[in-house]
């Protein structure tokens, strides 16, 4: 226990820049007191103490915001950084270094018995807002892109993101568990094909349109008429590279 509670401990100045003393990480931060709150109502949980263990853990959220089932199976050396609105439930596992940041849920789909919760292996990090819903596997080294919603196994080694959560493979490339900016944008790629492939149809009809034969218009000039070409009026084709979908493509969202 000891042991776990040093790691929790340290593990802080590993990941938060924030983090200058021990007397501010002990007072100050909530992930690490909700943590210790846990690890207590657990023990007593798993000895079979009724009532004790559910209101240490009701008097943690009041105190940290962080709701923690007493149930919930807490490996070592995890971070839950700021921690406003995290919810753990019951049946849930969460491997060794995990990181969580606020407004993470990972929780259950329905009044089933039994294991209702995700299992996260480890090295895991779940963005902000993120939700992991149900009794699934998630791998080792996974990450979850903020605001996404999980709702199928993941496997080790790949990054989640978007509603429902997609996967995107990444074999090969390391990256940084902090570095949130680095998320792949699965939308806006889909988004950037539609749009060349409608650009290119447009080409194609152009190119297979005939060219408009310019009507003559009678001009009256004294008393001869005079045949006058009209302009050919060209096809005002619809431009998808505007401003507004340019700056989708670049980030800029909907």
């Amino acid at each position: 226990m000891l042991s776990t509670l040093r790691t929790d401990f340290r593990i802080i100045f590993e990941r938060d820049p924030a983090a200058r003393n021990w007397l501010e990480v002990l007072f100050c931060y909530p992930g690490l007191q909700a943590l210790l709150f846990h690890r207590l109502a657990h023990w007593l949980y798993a000895i079979g103490i009724p009532f004790i263990p559910r209101l240490i853990s009701h008097i943690a959220r009041f105190f940290t915001g962080i709701e923690i089932h007493p149930g919930a199976v807490i490996g070592r050396g995890v971070f839950i950084d700021h921690g406003m609105g995290v919810v753990i439930g019951e049946t849930a596992i969460v491997g060794d270094y995990a990181l969580i940041y606020q407004g993470v849920t990972l929780g259950g789909t329905g009044k089933e018995s039994g294991k209702r919760h995700p299992t996260l292996g480890e090295n895991v990090v779940v963005g902000a807002g993120a939700k992991v819903l149900g009794n699934l596997q998630i791998g080792n080294n996974v990450r979850i892109g903020a605001g996404s919603v999980v709702l199928r196994d993941v496997p080790s080694n790949c990054t989640v993101v978007g509603i429902p959560g997609r996967i995107i493979y990444r074999s090969g490339v390391r990256v940084a568990p902090l570095e949130h900016n680095n998320l792949p944008d699965s939308e806006a790629e889909v988004i950037r094909a539609l749009v060349d492939r409608i650009e290119a149809l447009e080409e194609q009809i152009q190119r297979l349109q005939p060219s408009p034969v310019p009507e003559k218009t009678p001009v009256l000039a004294g008393n001869i008429t005079v045949n006058e070409e009209e302009p050919v009026k060209e096809t005002a084709w619809c431009n998808l590279r505007d401003k507004a979908i340019q700056q989708f493509l670049d980030g800029a969202g909907i």
